[in-house]
């Protein structure tokens, strides 16, 4: 029995040309509007930015502004928590059965809102069969043909996984498409490395002569050990706010339950974010290195304190190691 498997050497070659395919989306550096702010969410997967965002979101709706929340992470459940847990569908996969069906997407087949809050999901390929950062790509030219930059709203929210460095997840900050950055952390060391990887590439960024900034930390699951608050006073960012690691912020989150509203006892929690994301200005942050990123947790459980013990040719050849004469020139005594 044989398999139609295809030739792996061409698409090993042809997912090599796609990740070094540069971006061609031309992104205008003005903003949409007079009064939008374009802000930017990146944290580690999982480290609460769909809790974070859901609840800040809703919060500015009820304070009468006007949000747009757009997720960008392949996961499409940044808005799970705003719609109560049903599937937004997502722009690439109705962008592709339109396609198939020789149809054009409107905007209402993207687009969903509850409790004042207008919320897509851009969504991402399938496992293996494509480029994440690719499909933010595509989405975002999609949402242009849309009439992105004509819209009329005060806050639009882009949730962007910070695991991921490729050019697609760093767009807003590479083209100056947001005005500032606010990253979500915990006091655990993998959410500050991709904390301070940001920095890093806002850094970096604004070196090139880009203009994105970070506006603060938010601290998600706070347990009050404080290695968050250290980082955010290292880098030189603000703390917009401390989320604690509550049960009850864990349950309502688990049951895809707004906690970000003034019937809520977390109200005012969210509405001091939301007037802290107001104001904050866009910062040049100082990212820290590996050791100054380790220097901020106890050594003990870190392993900050290790010493590197460099390997020799012995120890990896192991028993095929042969001992070689030595090429030392030895000189008789004169």
């Amino acid at each position: 029995m044989s398999l139609d498997i295809p030739n792996l050497k061409d698409m090993d070659q042809r997912l090599r040309d796609e990740a070094q395919e540069e971006p061609t989306l031309e992104v205008p550096q003005s903003e949409p509007t007079k009064h939008t702010q374009i802000i930017a969410i990146y944290g580690k997967g999982g480290i609460g930015k769909s809790f974070t965002l859901a609840n800040l979101s809703c919060m500015m709706a009820e304070m009468g502004k006007r949000v747009l929340l757009i997720g960008c992470d392949p996961k499409s459940d940044t808005t799970s928590l705003l719609f109560g847990g049903k599937a937004c569908p997502t722009i690439i996969e109705t962008s592709s059965a339109k396609k198939l069906a020789g149809e054009e997407v409107d905007i209402g087949d993207v687009c969903f809102k509850r409790n004042g809050v207008f919320a897509m999901e851009l969504g991402g390929p399938e496992v293996g069969r494509g480029c994440g950062g690719r499909g933010i790509i595509h989405g975002f030219e999609l949402l242009e043909k849309l009439g992105f930059h004509d819209w009329d709203f005060d806050y639009v929210l882009l949730d962007f996984l910070g695991d991921v460095v490729c050019g697609g997840f760093g767009l807003p900050i590479a083209r100056d498409m947001a005005q500032k950055v606010i990253l979500v952390a915990s006091n655990d060391l993998q959410s500050l490395y991709v904390a301070n990887n940001v920095c890093s590439a806002v850094e970096y960024f604004r070196k090139m002569g880009g203009n994105v900034g970070v506006a603060g930390l938010v601290i998600n699951k706070d347990d009050g050990t404080g290695e968050a608050q250290a980082f955010a006073e290292s880098v030189d960012i603000p703390v917009l706010a401390a989320i604690p690691a509550d049960d009850d912020l864990r349950k309502k989150s688990a049951n895809y339950q707004i906690v970000g509203t003034g019937e809520s006892q977390w109200g005012d929690m969210f509405q001091g974010l939301a007037e802290a994301v107001a104001i904050a200005p866009p910062l040049r942050p100082t990212p820290l290195n590996q050791d100054g990123l380790l220097g901020l947790f106890d050594s003990k459980d870190t392993g900050g304190d290790v010493v590197l013990e460099p390997a020799t040719d012995a120890d990896m050849r192991g028993k095929n190691a042969v001992e070689k004469a030595s090429l030392e020139v030895v000189y008789d005594d004169a």
